[in-house]
């Protein structure tokens, strides 16, 4: 009786030792699909999953996964290729419309300097208007192609962020106080020093200034504080949270009656992450604020420029 004991113990011991590395092939399985998976998701290679072991539900559950990878890789080259050929029809759409718009504004140049009734006169006032809005809004869609389609990454180097900061408010100072703005400025007296663009940097500041113009209620408080982060705030009672986590979406625009193609806080995101920076915006009590960040480098200790 003893010996059938053990001859059973002896049977099953053997039993949980061959599941156990059953298990453990399966596990290493498992974790070969998973990493290869992982690589191939943000790696841009046509190599498929393959595993070591021989098991027929885990190399079944593999070609599995790669008819998914190429099913997603498809997907993906042709997304890139859309939104290439997306890129240069803008391009070249925004490009072709500045040549007839130059010439419309040359004629209506000379129109201005003809003898004229007083009605033709406030014709020719309203077309030039009408005209400058659309120049305007055309060259703000050739910059932001021309910055989506960007191949190389963008020069940085040490800038002194209070300097660049001062610069923007002085050039927008008219601009704001004729739409009864006066802004609160509160400006850290440390130096702020980051690796940055600094034409890019301007053009960000100007797209935030710009976008206070339009929709705030009367105010703009800015502040760039000892940590480096720059907050932009004003009151607008008119926003929603919804339209809120939008503002960066590409065309979105709060009032489209308004003389915008919501391509300004778009382009000024875009700028921020080329310099390896965050922007976001927060909406609490009817004030909306952006804020900036950069990340601190060695160029802390380098001279302003």
């Amino acid at each position: 009786m003893e010996m059938w004991l053990w001859a059973f113990i002896g049977i099953m011991a053997m039993i949980i030792i061959a599941l156990s590395v059953k298990i453990r092939i399966l596990q290493k399985a498992a974790k070969e699909i998973e990493t290869a998976f992982a690589d191939r998701l943000i790696t841009d290679t046509n190599t498929l999953i393959d595993i070591s072991t021989s098991d027929p539900y885990m190399r079944s559950l593999a070609n599995t996964v790669n008819i998914q990878l190429r099913k997603l890789r498809a997907e993906r080259h042709r997304f890139r290729q859309g939104d290439a050929e997306l890129k240069n029809a803008v391009t070249n759409i925004s490009h072709d419309l500045r040549t007839p718009l130059t010439a419309i504004c040359g004629y209506l140049d000379l129109l201005e300097a003809e003898d004229k009734s007083e009605r033709a006169a406030r014709y020719v006032m309203a077309i030039q208007n009408r005209t400058e809005a659309l120049k305007q809004l055309t060259e703000e869609l050739f910059r932001y192609s021309i910055i989506m389609s960007a191949h190389e990454p963008m020069q940085l180097a040490p800038v002194c962020v209070n300097h660049v900061l001062e610069e923007s408010l002085v050039s927008f100072y008219a601009a704001l106080t004729k739409c009864g703005i006066t802004p609160q400025i509160e400006l850290a007296e440390k130096k702020i020093i980051r690796a940055l663009n600094r034409t890019a940097l301007l053009r960000v500041f100007g797209n935030i200034l710009n976008n206070a113009i339009k929709y705030s209620d009367g105010d703009l408080k800015v502040e760039l504080l000892k940590t480096g982060e720059i907050i932009f705030s004003n009151t607008a009672q008119n926003l929603n949270d919804i339209q809120v986590g939008k503002l960066f979406d590409r065309f979105f625009s709060v009032e489209t009656a308004r003389n915008a193609t919501g391509l300004g806080l778009s382009i000024s995101k875009t700028l921020v992450e080329q310099m390896h920076g965050i922007i976001t915006a927060k909406y609490h009590d009817g004030i909306l604020s952006i804020c900036l960040d950069f990340p601190e480098t060695d160029g802390d200790v380098c001279q302003c420029d």
